[in-house]
């Protein structure tokens, strides 16, 4: 049995989100979005080098030495699996292993609202969701191809790095492929997939501007595309995705952008006032035609306050999310305070 073995086993015990193997540190744990030290002894170079390889396959190795880094996921009986990173730096090797819960929850129960499902309900158009690293990015847009799976009788296909839910037999037929073993890179399997009848495309992450061109193009041409960016809201995250483009091309991509947009979820989560959960503050923009109007003629200043008027369609912004969640007693005035966006509307939780 590998040492790590048993760490897998005490992180899911503890609920722990995430597991960090470091030089001269013993095995860390985050759990509930803060860093816990086990009771171990901390790790030396050689020793914590030795627990990571002791998990790799000779391939996987090989990868490493050549690379300096390696993204894979690891299935261990028992405890479920866990997506890894490993990398070299200036004190040696050291990894860090994110846990993957063994069923895929609902949108519901992520915290998502019905306007979500809503919006999935689309069999064309491009839904973008953003966060940042360690926000449920990929747990929401797993939860978003079972709703489509449990719902819809559709191709499906999934283009992760790496893989990390596995989409059981419902309704639809789910292609997964990862990057590395079964293609080059997302806009590789992006080129490809316009010729595989898919209806639905997701794309585990938005990453360069042919990425971003080839998923705009199949959202324009018929397919549902979801993919995720790394992006802290939604008026951001408009802005993000023209900005990749040229000068000379972003008018156009405006009007593409305008169109093909259907939605951006961005989410935070936020340490629950009970200290044993996290809770998911969620920002939504549904493209509505005066928004897509606002994409379209370069005004994404005023999309802030589109999203305030627009609760009728489902819309939401970020610091409103975070006030109901205080007002319900789902998490603490001062953990609420810390992930705002405009700390003015929270005077009255200060004291």
């Amino acid at each position: 049995m590998a040492i790590l073995d048993k760490v897998f086993t005490a992180a899911v015990n503890h609920k722990a989100s995430d597991i960090h193997v470091a030089p001269g540190e013993p095995f860390i744990l985050r759990r509930f979005g803060k860093l816990m030290r086990l009771k171990s002894n901390p790790l030396n170079a050689a020793n914590c080098e030795k627990v990571i390889l002791e998990v790799l396959s000779e391939s996987q190795v090989e990868r490493l030495q050549q690379d300096k880094q390696l993204e894979f996921v690891l299935e261990k009986k028992g405890a479920g699996r866990f997506r890894g990173s490993v990398m070299q730096h200036n004190n040696g090797m050291s990894a860090i292993f994110r846990t993957i819960p063994p069923q895929i929850p609902t949108l519901a129960q992520l915290g998502h609202p019905t306007s979500v499902e809503k919006v999935l309900d689309n069999h064309q158009g491009l839904i973008l969701v953003t966060g940042a690293t360690g926000q449920g990015k990929s747990t929401t847009l797993a939860a978003m191809v079972d709703y489509i799976n449990t719902n819809r009788a559709h191709h499906v296909l999934v283009i992760e790095d790496p893989i990390e839910f596995i989409h059981p037999l419902k309704k639809c037929a789910v292609n997964q492929r990862q990057l590395g073993r079964d293609t080059h890179s997302y806009a590789n399997a992006l080129r490809a997939a316009l010729r595989q009848d898919p209806d639905v495309i997701v794309i585990g992450e938005l990453r360069d501007l042919e990425t971003i061109s080839l998923a705009i193009t199949a959202a324009e041409t018929g397919h549902l595309v979801i993919g995720t960016l790394a992006t802290s809201n939604a008026p951001k995250t408009v802005d993000r995705v023209i900005d990749v483009f040229p000068p000379n091309e972003q008018s156009q991509i405006r009007a593409m952008l305008g169109e093909a947009l259907k939605a951006v979820v961005t989410q935070r989560l936020i340490p629950g006032a009970d200290g044993e959960s996290l809770k998911m503050a969620l920002e939504l923009l549904i493209v509505t035609l005066p928004m897509s109007n606002l994409i379209r003629d370069g005004k994404t200043f005023q999309i802030p306050s589109m999203m305030q008027t627009g609760k009728g369609a489902g819309m939401q912004i970020m610091d409103e999310s975070i006030l109901a969640l205080i007002e319900q007693g789902q998490i603490k005035a001062r953990d609420g305070l810390a992930y705002a966006n405009n700390p003015k509307l929270f005077e009255k939780y200060r004291n």
